[in-house]
């Protein structure tokens, strides 16, 4: 286990805590804002404190779009087996006012594909987003990896909605109510057909932030088709399902996140039992998504970069052909 010492948050930590329960639904809307500005000292305090707070996506492109180095599509994947949520009202496209689909849901997830340009045969990597679904940040992360010499696809696992709406609180609730086992079921059907690809050569990594860190660790115990699996601060798995990983498996915790780092040492444990070839990291100083370049709270860059190297290199290592 690796230990790091990053900078210090440049927001009281108690503020980063109380939206860190906010953002991951221990506590409404409403109630967030009053308790801030309880702590932030007034109303004038909290609002001048909601856009360090709050992702800023002007600042996701560090790989632009149109990067002539990359090729940029959709992917789609049928998964019409499996619901991942109960029937309701949901919005067309995923875009406000778009229109209404009643009760059935769309069977399939489609998925933010880049891959480089001069490079058409080369390893998988599923690229899981937060809970704020499908977002710029997220696209961008798929772009940085296409750039290292992998096909990149940032699925949507909001897609039986119609696809991440803009509305990051909307995002967060939709993400909600998906039924975690029917959701990692689905990444085990996309990890599979790609597996089964001539151009990827049964060679899948999967990485994942938050929400999605949590569904890499659940996946790698689900799917023989992963070889690599990358959690950026996500939920540990059950030992059970930690007893059944055959990946190769890369941890990153942030050290001021007791939320999630309260599940990792029955984790390691259980990858130590289960002899799973894993490697863990814990950032001293860091917060819960420290890899997010467009939150000025939560990002720290020492430990990102440090992070994302890592993370480039043990892709590499474990995917090569």
């Amino acid at each position: 286990m690796g230990r790091e010492t990053r900078m210090t948050a440049k927001i009281p930590q108690p503020i980063i805590d109380l939206y860190d329960a906010y953002t991951h639904g221990a506590i409404g809307r409403r109630a967030f804002l009053r308790k801030l500005g309880e702590i932030a000292g007034g109303a004038a305090a909290a609002s001048a404190l909601l856009p360090l707070l709050a992702n800023d996506y002007a600042k996701a492109a560090i790989t632009e779009e149109n990067d002539k180095r990359l090729v940029v599509t959709t992917a789609r994947f049928d998964v019409k087996a499996i619901d991942m949520i109960e029937p309701e009202e949901i919005v067309a496209g995923g875009a406000p006012n778009a229109g209404i689909v009643p009760t059935k849901h769309l069977p399939f997830v489609t998925a933010y594909h880049a891959r480089p340009k001069d490079r058409s045969i080369a390893p998988a990597v599923i690229v899981i987003h937060e809970n704020r679904g499908l977002n710029p940040h997220i696209k961008d992360i798929a772009r940085r990896i296409a750039l290292e010499g992998f096909h990149a696809f940032a699925v949507d696992m909001l897609s039986p909605y119609g696809g991440t709406p803009e509305d990051e609180d909307k995002a967060r609730e939709m993400t909600a109510k998906l039924d975690g086992d029917k959701t990692v079921a689905k990444l085990a059907e996309i990890a599979e057909h790609l597996a089964l690809l001539k151009t990827h050569q049964r060679k899948v990594g999967a990485i994942g932030f938050c929400w999605g860190g949590g569904m890499v660790n659940r996946l790698a115990a689900a799917s023989d088709a992963l070889s690599a699996g990358v959690c950026y601060y996500g939920r540990s798995p059950s030992a059970a399902e930690a007893m059944t990983i055959r990946a190769r498996m890369m941890l990153h915790y942030a050290g001021d996140d007791a939320r999630i780092n309260e599940g990792v040492p029955a984790y390691e444990a259980a990858l130590k039992a289960a002899a799973v070839d894993y490697q863990l990291f814990m950032y001293d100083s860091a917060q819960h998504a420290f890899n997010n370049d467009t939150n000025e709270a939560r990002y720290n860059r020492e430990a990102a970069d440090l992070a994302w190297g890592r993370t480039v290199a043990f892709l590499k290592e474990t995917l090569k052909f």
